[in-house]
């Protein structure tokens, strides 16, 4: 492991970077002038992102993050060529759209829950192990939870699950990072403008049935949030934000 002193450009790690609000992260962690690892499971889209971010600073790398090996491989990369990492955005993300609780197979399931849940302890450990064993150590792991680690929307099983976890995972990561100096929060994000999300611009299910546009924010504002959670020093932690469309059904009873 590097021991020389940290690089003029920090390193930054986001998941899910080939679009929405990853992507929107990683072009503004590059203007905050991180140097930033791009990862996602097709590379086009990574490629194309480094090339909008016209910057030798941002590096496209496949990986799946719930495949143990295919994490390994990428935190190996990261050791290999930068020799530090000093911060994770545990980003990437899978839904489950319109499918009645009753009806979720075990394959879906077990989709969601290897991409939101598994995917984030994967990367989170190997973050963990690279920014414990560096120098100067420590580093700070962001989640991304969701509205839905708070409460959550009909026919969205898996996806709540996954992101209620998330809080718990966060928490822990919080009380074992610590002696290592590695801090650990996370940010809830309600209806961000992405290419997922443009349903609820349209109309999406509520609590009682009935189907209502619901009001959107732009997802810089979420990068933006990303970024000033990482750039805090390390004896400063954001532990939870939440970061949403102000006028979403949310707050109160919808």
């Amino acid at each position: 492991m590097s021991t020389e002193k940290p690089p003029s450009h920090p390193v930054a790690l986001v998941t899910g970077a080939g679009s929405g609000i990853g992507k929107a992260t990683a072009l503004a962690f590059v203007q905050a002038g991180y140097q930033v690892v791009l990862v996602g499971r097709r590379i086009e889209p990574l490629e194309e992102v480094a090339k909008e971010s016209n910057s030798d600073r941002a590096l496209a790398v496949a990986a799946d993050v719930g495949d143990p090996a295919s994490v390994k491989a990428l935190f190996a990369t990261i050791a290999q060529k930068f020799g530090r990492l000093d911060v994770l955005f545990n980003n990437a993300g899978v839904g489950l759209n319109g499918v009645n609780f009753e009806d979720i197979s075990f394959e879906q399931w077990q989709n969601v829950v290897n991409i939101n849940l598994t995917g984030s302890f994967l990367c989170a450990q190997g973050a963990f192990n690279l920014m414990k064993g560096q120098s100067p150590q420590g580093g700070r792991i962001i989640n991304n939870g969701s509205i839905s680690a708070h409460a959550p929307r009909p026919n969205s099983a898996p996806y709540t699950s996954t992101k209620h976890a998330i809080t718990g995972l966060t928490k822990s990561i919080s009380l074992d990072g610590r002696k290592y100096n590695i801090a650990c929060g996370q940010i809830d994000i309600g209806n961000a403008m992405t290419t997922l999300s443009a349903r609820m611009a349209k109309g999406v299910m509520q609590a009682n049935g009935e189907i209502a546009v619901e009001a959107m924010m732009d997802a810089s504002e979420v990068a933006s949030a990303v970024v000033h959670m990482a750039s805090l020093p390390l004896s400063t932690n954001v532990q939870f934000m939440t970061i949403m469309a102000t006028k979403m059904p949310f707050v109160g009873r919808g």
